[in-house]
């Protein structure tokens, strides 16, 4: 995957997303190989043998409402986020893994390269990353201005420093979990980092539409996963040849409201 930031996150090298109406572009499970884009395929299967795995997620009106955002700065971005730009963020926070013995049995490559968290105009982008186990983050500083990264997290405990724009400083992540990362000089800038067992993860694309291609088959739990609702859980089979399909409402409180 080429090394910059829309492709770090919102494509599915098993990573990205946004809105929740709009295009419906469907994306394709790929291994979590930043710098080098392949598909992840057991390669002791035939592609007639593998199954595919694609649906809908839509988040309710809880986490699409924004958090106010305040700073000492003037706004870097200069362009104010509409609400369905609002909306799209949250979208594109959802994060989709697969857990399941097939995987286990299939010939998986570790993770190769670098992922990439930017501080820019007063954030973190993307804010939610998700990466395998043994992946190397970097955290590039392009604003005009001196951030910190660190994190007292369970998962990864760590503290770059004050760094200047043009530097960049990086983590390894050994071991899976959530991990929470802040900037000491600026107290509204936060990201997550997911670090999964796997790289069978994704995120949906604009019109919440998600899929993954190439999968051995077995049973399967799917775990839709956003930093403000619970993680909600479903159990799947995939079949050779054929495509399973399965949707998602986020939180869960909010679709029984709605119905």
């Amino acid at each position: 995957m080429k090394d910059d930031q829309e492709r770090n996150h919102p494509t599915f090298a098993l990573i990205g997303g946004a809105s929740l109406s709009g295009l419906v572009v469907l994306l394709t499970l790929l291994p979590a190989v930043p710098l080098a884009q392949e598909e992840a395929r057991a390669p002791s299967l035939a592609p007639a043998r593998l199954g595919q795995l694609e649906g809908q997620v839509t988040v309710g009106p809880r986490l699409n409402a924004r958090k106010l955002r305040f700073t000492l700065y003037p706004d870097l971005s200069g362009v104010a986020p509409s609400p369905s730009a609002a909306a799209g963020e949250e979208v594109k926070n959802v994060v989709l893994y697969l857990d399941s013995p097939a995987l286990e049995r299939a010939a998986l490559r570790p993770p190769e390269g670098t992922f990439r968290m930017e501080q820019r105009s007063e954030s973190f982008v993307p804010h939610v990353l998700p990466v395998p186990r043994g992946s190397t983050v970097d955290f590039p500083n392009t604003d005009p201005l001196y951030h910190n990264v660190f994190s007292l997290s369970k998962a990864a405990a760590f503290d770059l420093g004050r760094y200047p724009r043009g530097n960049s400083r990086s983590v390894r992540f050994n071991e899976p979990g959530v991990v929470r990362v802040f900037c000491h000089i600026h107290a509204d800038m936060s990201a997550v980092i997911l670090v999964l067992d796997n790289p069978y993860f994704a995120s949906p694309d604009a019109g919440g539409r998600f899929r993954f291609l190439d999968l051995p088959p077995g049973n399967y739990t799917i775990t839709a996963w956003h930093e403000r609702a619970r993680p909600v859980r479903r159990k799947i089979s995939i079949e050779p040849g054929k495509t399973a399909v399965i949707d998602f409402a986020i939180p869960l409180e909010d679709a029984a409201l709605s119905e």
